[in-house]
């Protein structure tokens, strides 16, 4: 093609462009606290993070930010979908003229609690709103069934409704959170109890079917792992149009078990890919996500790759913006060298790793470029 005069132009040799990677579901704020938590089982695991987050500061916790920013960009990610309970990762995405769905996190499992949560939840949001652009969204995420309780769900879920808002919430990941949503009995369900926190009443339901009584699932839901979840919890995902983060390599270390990814897809439920915080994973690395959901559902490398790309734009309600290289949409691309070694384009780019990964443009900018 003829190259349009005063345009810069690169020869890159061996490598592969296609469209920037989105992560569906990332904890920025977290970057730096890699094998910090040493506690395997879940839900001791959760209360060391929420330990050290504690003595985190604003500082440490916008740093990390900028910092796990950057790291998407050098793996090729030009769109994050980050939880949250800091406000940095809002603030790293803006200054960088960044992409992607900020949800401000809000936690009150005692009921008596859930107007003041939701207050403080609204003041939050409605100054980070002021950083909102054409590419970054600010959401809301009432945490997961285990930190939250059903009525602040129902608040939650009605206010994000009326404004608009993208809501994401951590659901069906654990063992421990199926027992104790559907049986009232676990380690959540001790925890509860030792806080005098009444047991919510959901005995007989799935996480899924929890959150649908009270109006949490919609399109601008993102429900992240979705592990524990029977047919009829899909079903109830496809009919309320909502979107699954899926999470493989998170879902493993902490041995949630697998996924039901063939479902997930066979029930034309909106999914795209996501890493976790690398508190679980240690590397922001979504291709090596995209390995692991290949074995979970033995896809093909083309399919894997369009869950890290249009899929998950779709996800997250933003497909016909970003995900694929199309006129019209956002300029986001990214160039990975893969050596021909006589497999198929998409193999190699499956094959891949972020130490691969030469330029990545978020609208045209130049964000990464390797050395």
């Amino acid at each position: 093609m003829p190259q349009p005069s005063g345009v810069p132009a690169d020869t890159l040799d061996d490598a592969v462009i296609l469209p920037g990677l989105i992560n569906t579901h990332t904890h920025l704020e977290l970057t730096g606290l890699e094998g910090q938590v040493r506690h395997a089982e879940f839900a001791s695991w959760v209360r060391e993070l929420r330990g050290i987050k504690a003595t985190r500061t604003p500082t440490h916790f916008l740093e990390a930010a900028r910092r796990g920013l950057a790291d998407c960009y050098a793996a090729g990610v030009t769109t994050v979908a980050d939880t949250g309970d800091s406000g940095a990762v809002a603030v790293a995405l803006a200054e960088s003229g960044g992409s992607g769905v900020a949800y401000q996190e809000v936690f009150g499992p005692h009921p008596d609690q859930a107007e003041q949560s939701v207050a403080e939840l609204q003041a939050r949001v409605t100054q980070q709103r002021r950083l909102s652009t054409s590419r970054l969204q600010i959401g809301v995420s009432p945490h997961a069934p285990y930190t939250v309780s059903g009525r602040l769900f129902r608040l939650v879920a009605d206010w994000a409704r009326a404004e608009r808002l993208p809501l994401a919430v951590h659901v069906a990941e654990s063992p421990a959170e199926l027992q104790f949503v559907l049986a009232g009995t676990g380690p959540f369900a001790a925890a509860w109890e030792a806080r005098g926190i009444p047991l919510p009443q959901s005995c007989g339901m799935t996480p899924i079917q929890w959150l649908a009584t009270h109006g949490v699932l919609s399109d601008k839901c993102l429900c992240i792992h979705v592990v524990q979840a029977d047919r009829s919890d899909l079903s109830r995902l496809r009919e309320a149009g909502a979107g699954v983060a899926h999470c493989p390599r998170s879902n493993a270390v902490h041995r949630h078990g697998a996924a039901p990814l063939a479902g997930l897809l066979a029930a034309g439920v909106r999914l795209g890919l996501g890493t976790d915080s690398v508190v679980s994973v240690e590397r922001l690395d979504l291709l090596a996500e995209a390995r692991a959901a290949r074995e979970l559902a033995a896809l093909s490398a083309e399919a894997v790759l369009h869950l890290c790309t249009l899929g998950g734009a779709h996800a997250l309600g933003i497909g016909d913006q970003t995900g694929s290289l199309v006129p019209g949409k956002w300029a986001d691309c990214v160039a990975i060298r893969v050596p021909d070694d006589g497999r198929t384009i998409a193999e190699r780019v499956l094959a891949s790793s972020p130490g691969d990964v030469v330029k990545t443009y978020l609208g045209g900018k130049e964000v990464y470029r390797s050395l």
